[in-house]
């Protein structure tokens, strides 16, 4: 079994700041990227931002300049810093992780899901 466990969300006004974390942990062999999505109302699940092995990260382009991904390997957590919040940023964000769970063959990547965590941007 393997589970994400999200925390750090939370109402905050605009121009304002939260960290997001996720938490991976279960059977795992290993973890290839993980990343952050958000889903707000009556919209698409949409990708936030994304960090591979290695560190290679990909951001939306709406977040680009204020929100940073980071990964802890050891710990296999992935941190996601909101910084000049905006309205727009309300959503459920739900974190992603890509990996190799035990009791699978060799590359066998699975992507897996945490139960989502509210961001409310006040004006």
């Amino acid at each position: 079994q393997v589970q994400l466990v999200e925390s750090g969300g939370g109402l905050v006004q605009a121009g304002g700041s939260l960290r997001l974390s996720c938490t991976a942990s279960g059977s795992i062999v290993s973890i290839n990227a993980m990343g952050w999505y958000r889903q707000a109302p009556g919209k698409q699940r949409e990708l936030v931002a994304v960090i591979r092995n290695g560190g290679t990260t990909n951001y939306a382009d709406s977040v680009k300049g204020r929100f940073t991904i980071s990964r802890d390997n050891a710990k296999n957590t992935v941190y996601l810093q909101m910084n000049s919040l905006k309205p727009e940023d309300t959503a459920v964000y739900y974190c992603d992780a890509n990996l190799h769970p035990l009791g699978y063959g060799l590359g066998s990547l699975y992507h897996y899901w945490g139960q989502g965590t509210q961001v409310t941007v006040s004006s």
